[in-house]
C-alpha cells in the first residue's frame, strides 16, 4: 500500500481512536453526571421529604401559634375581668372602711346615749324608790286617817245617843235643870258639828291622798304605764323606761299622752331588763313626743 493510501487509513484510524476516547470520555462523564443525577434525585427525595416535615411542622407551629394566640386573648380577657373584679374590691373595701368609720361614729353615739340613758335610769330608780317611800307614808297616814274617821264615827254615834237621851230628859227635869241641860246639849251638839265637820274634812284629804297614792301605784298588766326616757330624732326611735323586768316584750304597742291628750302609737323594737326601745307609727312623732311623756300599752 502506498504512502497516500495509507494516510488515510490512519487517519481514519485515529479518528476512531479519538471517537472510541470521546465516545469512553462522553460515556464516563455520562455515567458521572448520571450518578450525580441520581445522588442529586435523592438529595431532591430527602430535601422534599425534608420540606413536608418542615411544613407539618410549619402547620404546627401555625396551630400552636394560633392556640398561644387564643389563650393569649383569653389571658387578656381574664385579666381585664380580674382588673375590674380588683377596682370592685377596691372601691368594696373603700365602702366597707366607710361603713367601718360610721358604725365607730355610730357606736360612739350608742356609747354616749347609753351613758345618759342609765344616767337617767339611774335617777329613775331613786325617783321611784322615792315614789315607793312615799307610796308607803301615804298608805301609812291613810290608815292613820282610817282609823281617826273611825274614832270620830263612833264619837258622832255616841253624841247622837246623848243627844236624843237630851231629848227625852226633858220630861222627867226641873225647868232649871232643863235649861242646864239644854246649855249644855247646844254646846255638846255645837263640837258633835265642829268633830263632824272635822271629820268630814280629813275623810276628803284622806280620799285625795289615797287617790294620789292609787295613781302613784304600779299599773296593771294590762294597762302597764311608763314615761319616755330618750328620743333619738336621727334613728326615729324613743327609750322607755320599761323593760322585761316589768313584762314588756318585743311587738307590744304603747300609746304615748301628755296631759291626757293621745299624741300617737309607738312599737317596741328591742328590750333590756329596764327598758325597752320603740318605733314611732310615724315618722313626724318625733317631733312631737317629748321626754316625760306618760306611755300606756295598748296591746301585747
Amino acid at each position: 500500500m502506498s504512502e497516500k493510501a495509507k494516510a488515510p487509513v490512519i487517519i481514519l484510524t485515529i479518528l476512531v481512536v479519538v471517537a472510541l476516547i470521546l465516545a469512553g470520555g462522553g460515556f464516563f462523564f455520562f455515567q458521572k453526571e448520571h450518578a450525580k443525577n441520581l445522588a442529586l434525585q435523592d438529595e431532591l427525595e430527602e430535601l422534599k421529604t425534608k420540606q413536608k416535615i418542615t411544613e407539618t411542622r410549619l402547620e404546627e407551629s401555625k396551630r400552636m401559634l394560633a392556640a398561644l394566640d387564643n389563650k393569649l386573648k383569653e389571658t387578656r380577657a381574664q385579666m381585664d375581668l380580674l382588673s375590674g373584679d380588683l377596682e370592685k374590691e377596691k372601691k368594696a373595701k373603700q365602702d366597707a372602711l366607710s361603713q367601718i368609720g360610721q358604725l365607730r361614729s355610730e357606736l360612739e353615739q350608742q356609747k354616749t346615749l347609753r351613758s345618759d340613758l342609765e344616767a337617767k335610769l339611774t335617777a329613775a330608780q331613786s325617783d321611784m324608790r322615792q315614789a315607793q317611800g312615799q307610796l308607803k307614808d301615804l298608805e301609812s297616814t291613810r290608815r292613820e286617817l282610817e282609823d281617826k274617821i273611825a274614832v270620830l264615827e263612833n264619837k258622832s254615834a255616841d253624841l247622837e245617843t246623848k243627844m236624843q237621851g237630851v231629848e227625852l230628859g226633858k220630861i222627867v227635869v226641873s225647868p232649871e235643870q232643863e235649861r242646864k241641860s239644854a246649855k249644855e246639849a247646844a254646846k255638846e251638839a255645837k263640837e258633835a258639828a265642829k268633830r263632824a265637820k272635822e271629820a268630814e274634812k280629813e275623810e276628803k284629804l284622806a280620799a285625795k291622798k289615797a287617790k294620789a297614792a292609787a295613781k302613784k301605784e304600779p299599773a296593771t298588766p294590762a294597762a302597764l304605764e311608763g314615761k319616755i326616757l330618750v328620743i333619738n330624732k336621727d334613728y326615729s326611735f324613743a327609750v322607755i323606761n320599761l323593760g322585761t323586768k316589768d313584762g314588756v316584750a318585743v311587738g307590744d304597742t304603747f300609746s304615748v299622752y301628755r296631759d291626757n291628750k293621745s299624741l300617737g302609737n309607738i312599737q317596741v323594737s328591742k328590750v333590756h331588763d329596764s327598758m325597752a326601745a320603740a318605733d314611732f307609727s310615724v315618722p313626724e312623732m318625733k317631733d312631737i313626743v317629748s321626754e316625760g311623756d306618760k306611755v300606756v300599752r295598748t296591746s301585747k
